[in-house]
């Protein structure tokens, strides 16, 4: 019988541990079929029980169904697996949710997590922190009215991680973005799906990331490598973004007022600020209003002594490019066409840079390369302009857009392919 060393919520704490929800044999790792019916307790008191006595190594199966739930779901227990009957088939509704922040909380390591669904959270839909080893596999996140600003902030949120993996997951309608995976090294993330997201892929502050074979498609802006000032973990770094469909990011931006995401302007295909030592090859960038690829400097002041607000390091290459920047947003958009005219350049660069890299030019490896590209328009070809806004502020008379590609040759050495450490999983008890 398992020991019930962790309290439970409220009124749960004299329930018996043969629960017809968690029957076990609890001396080793098994696995256990939930019963979500109702019949014994709500599917709510149910499943946080199941989490709460669950053992390292123990398999948790959810039921096919739509089960209404009340209440944040939270799991502290390294090395569970928590799987579902297909992210169409159970679905953890949050509609009525009256207390809690996330849908589900995981504070521990070792966790895989898969095919199961979580709709209409209150706040975030999946929250990681601070794990070591977390898997995401076949998960939808959906906020179920459209795109809202009262919608939770991120959909599948790991945060102070490393080695995470999310693979064939979906990710629609977050306030801030779908898939967000922030201040965490070792990333790996494939095979997905955002869409109707204010930002549909982010990666954070994080070091080690490969996002590729991910499908990023009417979000306000699809793809996002960003590093911001005043987090516990700065200076993001080694970072491919390859492979992935980034086209037709045209959903208006509803993330709440003062997000730094809300600055994105509607129709922003990949998007690098203040990064370095980023690769972005062989993608599919097309439909995007604003422009295909915008890179830029943290563009708002900051009083973090520490942080570096320069993109340096950027290779863009080998990407099939369509048409796109014929319907720039906002005052980041406005301003770029006024500069560079319209439709926007496929790929943009806002110029900034340290003043003596303006005028000395950066060291080896920290410039911005912009290799060969292939135009997938009819008739068209793939264009680029540095903005120059360094100078457009500081002398705007003396200012003229470069556009000359020979200035942007050759880019750093070539990334290393993200690797994740295996997790060890629990020996059975004697």
């Amino acid at each position: 019988m398992l020991s019930l060393k962790r309290p439970l919520f409220a009124g749960l704490a004299a329930l018996s541990l043969t629960l017809a929800a968690f029957s076990v044999s609890a001396a080793k790792a098994a696995t256990h079929t939930l019963d979500l019916s109702g019949t014994e307790m709500s599917a709510q008191e149910s499943l946080q029980t199941a989490l709460i006595l669950a053992e390292p190594g123990d398999t948790l199966l959810l039921p096919e169904g739509t089960f209404a739930l009340t209440d944040g779901l939270s799991l502290d227990i390294d090395n569970v697996t928590l799987k579902g009957a297909g992210p169409e088939k159970t679905v953890l509704s949050f509609k009525t949710q009256e207390a809690g922040s996330e849908g589900l909380m995981v504070t521990s390591s070792g966790v895989t997590l898969e095919d199961f669904a979580i709709e209409d959270a209150k706040g975030d839909a999946i929250k990681v922190m601070g794990a070591d080893g977390i898997t995401m596999r076949r998960l939808r996140t959906e906020w179920t009215d459209g795109p809202k600003e009262t919608n939770g902030a991120y959909g599948l949120y790991p945060v102070s991680s490393k080695n995470v993996l999310i693979d064939n997951c979906t990710a629609i309608g977050a306030s801030d973005a779908g898939i967000y995976v922030g201040q965490s090294q070792h990333i790996i993330v494939k095979n997905s799906r955002a869409a109707f997201n204010v930002a549909g892929i982010e990666i954070e502050n994080s070091y080690y990331a490969d996002v590729f074979s991910n499908t990023a498609e009417h979000n306000t802006g699809g793809i996002l490598i960003f590093d911001l000032p005043g987090l516990p973990q700065q200076g993001g770094h080694s970072i491919r973004v390859f492979d992935n469909r980034v086209v037709n990011n045209d959903t208006g931006n509803f993330a709440p007022e003062g997000n730094i995401v809300g600055e994105v302007p509607t129709g922003t295909g990949i998007m690098v600020m203040a990064n370095r030592d980023v690769e972005v090859f062989g993608n599919e960038i097309a439909g995007n209003g604003t422009t295909n690829v915008l890179i830029v400097a943290y563009p708002n002041e900051y009083e973090d002594e520490n942080y570096f607000p320069f993109p340096q390091g950027i290779h863009v290459h080998g990407n099939r490019i369509g048409e796109g920047g014929t319907a720039p947003d906002n005052e980041i958009g406005e301003l770029i066409a006024q500069i560079t005219g319209t439709p926007i350049p496929d790929i943009i660069w806002d110029g900034r840079m340290p003043w003596g890299d303006y005028f000395f030019g950066p060291e080896a490896g920290n410039g911005i390369y912009i290799g060969e590209n292939t135009a997938t328009d009819e008739g068209g070809q793939v264009d680029f302009a540095n903005v120059d806004a360094t100078m457009w502020y500081a002398a705007n008379w003396f200012h003229s857009t470069k556009r000359e590609l020979p200035d942007h040759a050759g880019g750093p050495a070539t990334l290393t392919p993200v690797t994740l450490a295996p997790v060890t999983q629990p020996q059975e008890a004697q």
